[in-house]
């Protein structure tokens, strides 16, 4: 292939006809079950039909099928039990150094996303959520809540074979193989929000949680499909960390455990078919205390996969390009930097695009390179980064950018 490639990071904003069925769902309200696995599957044959329309290489289900990119784990994983919080919506963000420096503008924000948060429980018409952006992962249409492990962990496979058979059959539909597609799993890392209750240590609680996340990484690549493994928590513990007083050396051992256990949940399944994602948070704050990814990009090369995805395009991390001047990226390994952003509602334009694409290209090899996004436009059913409109744009300034650097980089050669 004679050309830079693009994919995205994975969870795209759901349909209003979805969100419908999915707020009933999380209320307890009662819903036609036939009615609702049909519009699911109408959902991805559309967002499918969308991402070929608009020209994505490497796509995905747009998390149709998912709650939130973390909380679906625990929905399919047995030995967990949902107990709400008292103290509501604020009590459940992560504390970090973010926080404690810009206390009144993340009240702000803080309030502008609880009141989005309960307005979902309420959806109209049309499915409008009122303002993007709305609560962070943990928080659904339902209210705030936390999970508690309270007995052994084992991974039920009954979603995830829906979600594989929807995505395939709207594959087939779009005629695109199912080798250029995705699904988005998450971390042992990202399982943040989880409360540890019955096994006797942490480190037995996480491996025991990759074990689990193997039966479901596993899954999907006997499925002939790309596995991208999601790791939101790995980069921003550290700010949380620190503000606690802990030390980076505390850090660091928390998160070479996680890394550890990632690869073991890993193990034995085909590198060329894993992509590894991370990112520093994908809320609209200040970020100003995001780690140095210079500083853990060790732990993230240690992980065994073929493609990196990462955020820099957005103003905090977009200069982390550089890094690859004197860092070693291992012999067949592919970045995937972002170089549109879910933090702006600005559409990058494509020669933008174009220049953070051929920059890196230029240090690592242009075979190695593929576009992509910092983070996910919709970070659950029922939270937006950016409006639809805006999501879609993004995605095919990304594409022309593309082209535009391919050109650059291979000359008249470059495929169409």
């Amino acid at each position: 292939m004679e050309r830079i490639p693009v994919t995205h990071a994975g969870s795209l904003i759901r349909p209003a006809e979805l969100l419908s069925f999915l707020s009933a769902i999380d209320q307890g309200k009662a819903f036609d079950s036939a009615d609702y696995r049909a519009a699911l599957s109408r959902a991805v044959a559309d967002v499918v039909a969308k991402q070929v329309e608009t020209g994505i290489d490497v796509i995905d289900d747009g998390e149709m099928g998912k709650s939130t990119w973390i909380t679906y784990l625990y929905e399919r994983t047995t030995g967990l039990e949902s107990r709400p919080v008292e103290g509501g919506f604020a009590s459940i963000m992560p504390a970090s150094r973010d926080r404690q420096h810009f206390p009144g503008a993340y009240a702000e924000l803080d309030s502008l996303d609880e009141r989005a948060a309960r307005a979902s429980t309420s959806l109209g018409a049309d499915g409008d959520l009122g303002r993007p952006g709305a609560a962070d992962p943990e928080e659904g249409a339902g209210g705030a809540s936390e999970w508690v492990c309270t007995g052994p962990m084992t991974y039920d496979k009954t979603a995830l074979g829906r979600d594989i058979a929807n995505f395939k059959a709207a594959l087939d539909a779009a005629g695109k193989a199912h080798s250029e597609a995705f699904l988005p799993v998450v971390a042992p890392a990202s399982a943040y929000w989880l409360k540890n209750e019955y096994y006797p240590s942490d480190e037995e609680f996480v491996y025991a949680l990759a074990d689990a996340l193997h039966e479901e990484y596993k899954g999907i690549t006997d499925a002939g499909l790309l596995l991208q493994v999601d790791d939101a928590v790995l980069m921003h513990e550290a700010d949380t960390m620190l503000s606690k007083g802990q030390s980076w050396e505390d850090y660091r051992r928390w998160a070479q455990l996680r890394v550890d256990a990632l690869n073991h949940a890993l193990r034995g399944l085909p590198e060329e078919q894993i992509r590894y994602h991370i990112c520093f948070g994908s809320w609209h704050g200040p970020h100003a205390y995001d780690p140095p990814l210079r500083d853990s990009v060790d732990l993230v090369l240690q992980v065994r996969a073929k493609y990196y995805l990462m955020e820099q395009a957005n103003p905090r991390h977009e200069h982390e390009w550089a890094i690859w001047e004197d860092v070693t990226l291992p012999a067949d390994k592919v970045l995937v930097p972002g170089v549109v952003t879910h933090h702006t509602n600005v559409v990058e334009h494509p020669e933008l695009v174009a220049q953070r694409l051929v920059r890196l290209a230029n240090v690592v090899g242009r075979d190695r390179v593929m576009g992509g996004t910092d983070c996910g436009f919709a970070q659950g059913a029922f939270v937006h980064r950016v409006h639809e409109e805006i999501q879609w744009a993004k995605l095919a300034s990304l594409v022309e950018g593309a082209r535009i650097a391919s050109r650059e980089l291979w000359g008249v050669k470059a495929e169409a």
